[in-house]
């Protein structure tokens, strides 16, 4: 029997509409290649219909969205609509009605990529932030409160160290301890209480400031880098950047027990400068496909469509953003090629070297 996933599709704005085409075309592709079926289910909720209508979701449609098994988002964001109108009024109903405790965005230097590191080999890059996704700490004023963020704080570190099992089994922790939040010291006292529950894995910790020098002079230091929201944010946006762009940055917000949905997106924005000029890079919107195709449990799927992303890198065409002339719609095409070219023997290699390693425990 053909394995079936429903799939909400929510591309938002800007260029997020222009690169969802592309990421479902690779998706597709690498669904008829291993066997599986991918429905998909759109959702027109956008800043512009927000706009035109008011609000971004129909009274009901978060609770529609129980029934599928991942959300793929593009970019949201429209001329007119203040940023904290999106994230009050979708991304964060969403991420508290589905319990997404925690974000991760795989950091690797990718093929081509002009990283502005100097003196660092691409290999020396290749790291994945868990972030804790909802900062409980900010309300935490009495006891009770102080309780439920310990226990927040503890399945996010314990999915940092979980992860770090399947990688190269280090932890770092951002710290900043002597901030004003009674918190801050908990955050410490848990991670050294998990730690002591790993004795396999290595850890390290950072002052925030120090740790975004670092990720500049050493980013080979890094493996698992776990973080409260708050610092969250700016680190999630510098370790990219060391690796290139931006651009090449997925993130997942999850639900790692599968009990909700769980959302998948780019780590762009709406990029309104480029909006309509068909020339937006997708590379971040399909790799945050391959990590869907990864929670899913399409494991062999999502290498393969990690592998096409490097080899397309490596071979072409050129992003813009690279110095290339290639549009959204060549690149989505290039990946898709790239994976259905794969070769049997290229794919039964696929397992030597895991090209993701960013969501499976």
């Amino acid at each position: 029997m053909v394995a079936s996933y429903r799939i909400a599709v929510i591309a938002g704005d800007g260029i997020g509409r222009e690169m969802m085409p592309e990421g479902i075309r690779v998706l597709d592709a690498a669904a008829a290649r291993f066997g599986f079926r991918l429905q998909w289910d759109h959702k027109d909720w956008s800043c512009e219909q927000y706009a035109k209508e008011g609000q971004f979701v129909p009274a009901d449609g978060i609770e529609r969205l129980r029934e599928c098994d991942a959300i793929y988002f593009g970019a949201i964001g429209y001329s007119g609509v203040p940023n904290h109108v999106p994230l009050r009024g979708l991304l964060l109903p969403l991420q508290r009605e589905f319990d997404h405790y925690v974000h991760v965005r795989p950091v690797r230097w990718m093929p081509g990529a002009p990283s502005p590191l100097a003196k660092r080999r691409p290999d020396e890059v290749d790291l994945v932030i868990v972030r804790k996704n909802i900062d409980a700490e900010l309300m935490a004023t009495n006891s009770n409160t102080n309780d439920a963020t310990r226990l927040d704080t503890d399945r996010v570190l314990r999915y940092a160290f979980e992860l770090a099992q399947v990688r190269r089994s280090h932890v770092t922790a951002v710290t900043n301890a002597n901030g004003l939040t009674p918190t801050l010291p908990q955050w410490d006292e848990r991670f050294a209480a998990m730690a002591a529950q790993y004795t396999s894995v290595r850890t390290a910790k950072h002052h925030a400031h120090t740790l975004a020098t670092q990720f500049v002079r050493n980013p080979h230091w890094f493996d698992v880098v776990v973080t409260a929201d708050r610092y969250g944010h700016f680190i999630s946006d510098l370790a990219p950047a060391c690796a290139g762009l931006v651009t090449l940055a997925p993130s997942a917000h999850l639900n790692p027990e599968h009990r909700y949905p769980s959302l998948f997106e780019s780590g762009q924005g709406p990029t309104a400068d480029i909006a309509g000029k068909g020339i937006a890079n997708p590379i971040s919107h399909i790799w945050a496909g391959a990590m869907m195709l990864e929670h899913i449990g399409e494991t062999d799927a999502a290498d393969a469509v990690l592998q096409a992303i490097k080899n397309t890198l490596r071979k072409g065409p050129r992003p813009y953003e690279f110095g290339g002339t290639a549009t959204t719609e060549d690149i989505g095409r290039a990946v898709e090629g790239a994976m259905q070219q794969m070769t049997s023997a290229a794919m039964s290699r696929l397992h030597d070297e895991p090209l993701n390693g960013a969501i499976t425990m």
